[in-house]
């Protein structure tokens, strides 16, 4: 009787270890994927007075979904299928999210530095809380707005750079401008691809909408031919396209569909903000740049508003009621 408890005792722990062991591999496998994501905007902000940023665009997304289209093969049939069915709706979320957001930031790092741009990227998971509350009406409580309009301040103090002379002189930074709509199209994209519950493989339906952002990506690219005179086949470009498309795109894209399938959404969605942490090293290290102190007090609005929206959530109707 008591080998048996003691068998049953080692299985548990056993089964606890392996457990614990495969959450940890699954966090790594999503620290890692937003560490590469962070390289990305190093990579465009070393090549933003050499590399165009629509060439930078097109060839990352087509690029990565040439990597990627091998990997989802035996789903083939059901992607033509969804793409037959809801071609626009690809189209129009996959060339949002994967395509505008990302030019809309490199035409901004060719102004702005990369710390900042991180730390207005944080600003992401807010958007997407304001816009689904106003195109799916999800619940939005008292603490979410006033979280929201502190990290909104947050981003004002940095835009300004603490100077509110600044604003009165509308002497802003058309950079930061440029990176804060291209946060707005990746939360609308968030939150039209929630709402559009496209039902097939996630890693399928990236490389759908990757193919979609190739597309929508090229009339920008060839647009960028005739009127920039900056060149993509010099050594630092091909340097930048090589990361942003391999390690920063297809590998990165593939790194973060495997830790939403371990760790789900919520979860491997909140890492998300490690990238700021990561950019603002990396820019350090890499570029030269140093963190200010208009940085510091606008990052410090941001991180009360997210802690005001992530620890007081809003009661759902059956909570309530209950």
């Amino acid at each position: 009787m008591a080998m048996n408890v003691l068998a049953v005792h080692r299985d548990t722990v056993g089964t606890e270890q392996a457990a614990g062991s495969s959450l940890a591999a699954a966090y790594s496998v999503g620290v890692l994927c937003w560490l590469l994501s962070a390289g990305v905007y190093i990579a465009a902000k070393w090549v933003s007075s050499e590399m165009p940023p629509w060439a930078l665009c097109f060839w990352r997304v087509l690029i990565a979904w040439a990597i990627l289209m091998p990997i989802v093969r035996r789903h083939f049939g059901d992607m033509v299928v969804l793409a037959r069915a809801r071609a626009l709706e690809l189209l129009v979320i996959g060339g949002m999210g994967l395509a505008i957001c990302q030019g809309m930031i490199f035409v901004g790092l060719e102004h702005a530095d990369a710390t900042t741009a991180g730390i207005i990227i944080a600003l992401i998971p807010i958007i997407t809380m304001i816009l689904a509350r106003l195109v799916l009406s999800e619940p939005m409580g008292r603490w979410q707005v006033i979280g929201s309009i502190l990290a909104f301040l947050g981003i004002v103090v940095i835009i300004i750079k603490g100077s509110p002379a600044a604003l009165l002189r509308l002497d802003l930074n058309p950079g930061e401008l440029w990176i804060v709509a291209g946060a707005f199209c990746f939360s609308l994209y968030t939150v039209l691809l929630r709402r559009a519950k496209f039902d097939m493989n996630r890693l399928a339906l990236l490389v759908l909408l990757l193919g979609a952002a190739v597309l929508t990506a090229l009339p920008f690219y060839l647009f960028e031919l005739f009127l920039d005179e900056r060149s993509t086949l010099n050594g630092s470009g091909l340097i930048a396209l090589a990361y942003v498309a391999i390690p920063g795109g297809a590998i990165m894209y593939y790194l973060f569909n495997r830790s939403i399938e371990a760790l789900g959404a919520a979860r491997a969605g909140v890492l998300l903000y490690i990238q700021t942490i990561f950019i603002a090293v990396l820019a350090y290290l890499i570029l030269g740049e140093q963190l200010q102190r208009y940085h510091l007090e606008g990052a410090a609005l941001i991180i009360a508003g997210l802690l005001l929206i992530i620890l007081l959530k809003p009661k759902t109707k059956a909570a309530a009621s209950a």
